[in-house]
């Protein structure tokens, strides 16, 4: 009897979905690059859909596209929300098609199926005693991440559970890395790169706003990231 050597599961991977509301290679590629600038190790390689919803009446040269997106060094692997034509062009090239909708709710079970229930055991927090410092990476595995100092630019701090951080943060910093919609980003100067939770992300240019430089908290709400005030009353 021979060996097993795979297995076939369904899985769940978080993706960054690209809304696009024209279809202008060269404005995409300066405007795309720009962001991607602000944190190029969180999007290098990184796999992304594209959303057609906006161009489904619009031709659009899909290879153009694909190939716009691999200049960037990002992995375009699909689309979503597009017309029988345009899905029928992605295919041509190699992208998948995918379904996708925002406000598809699963269905709700009324069996008295039993429940199985996965529990993640969380550990003790990791701490950190000092500054992360650029081209460092910290990942606490199945627990909360405690930095007693600053992430600097370039540094990236990742947790499965929520980030503090006792200082300023001007690097990136990732919470819920494993898909905890409950999980925050605690910090005393946000000053940040990119924050991201639960696959929902936002670079430097969409932090810049009340709580720019000031002790905050974000969290993710509604499949965005919210920031508020790090001590409230």
């Amino acid at each position: 009897m021979s060996e097993q050597i795979f297995e076939l599961k369904g899985n769940l991977f978080t993706l960054s979905v690209l809304h696009l509301y024209k279809f202008d290679p060269e404005q995409l590629a300066n405007e795309l690059d720009n962001k991607i600038s602000q944190a190029p190790k969180f999007f290098q390689g990184a796999p992304i859909v594209v959303n057609l919803s906006h161009l489904q009446e619009i031709d659009i040269d899909l290879k153009t596209l694909r190939q716009t997106l691999i200049n960037l060094k990002l992995n375009p692997v699909g689309v979503c929300n597009g017309s029988d034509i345009q899905h029928a062009q992605a295919k041509e090239i190699g992208l998948s098609v995918l379904n996708y909708s925002q406000d598809s709710k699963p269905a709700v079970q009324t069996t008295q199926a039993q429940e199985v229930v996965e529990k993640t055991v969380y550990l003790p927090a990791q701490i950190i005693n000092g500054t992360v410092r650029s081209g460092q990476q910290v990942y606490a595995k199945d627990r909360d991440l405690i930095v007693l100092g600053a992430v600097s630019h370039g540094a990236e701090v990742i947790a499965d559970g929520n980030v503090h951080i006792y200082g300023a943060l001007r690097g990136r910093a990732i919470a819920g890395a494993k898909g905890n919609e409950q999980a925050s980003i605690f910090c005393q100067k946000l000053e940040a790169e990119l924050v991201s939770i639960n696959g929902s992300y936002w670079i430097s240019d969409s932090l810049q706003g009340e709580f720019w430089g000031k002790p905050a908290q974000i969290q993710q709400k509604n499949e965005s990231l919210e920031i508020q005030a790090l001590v409230k009353g």
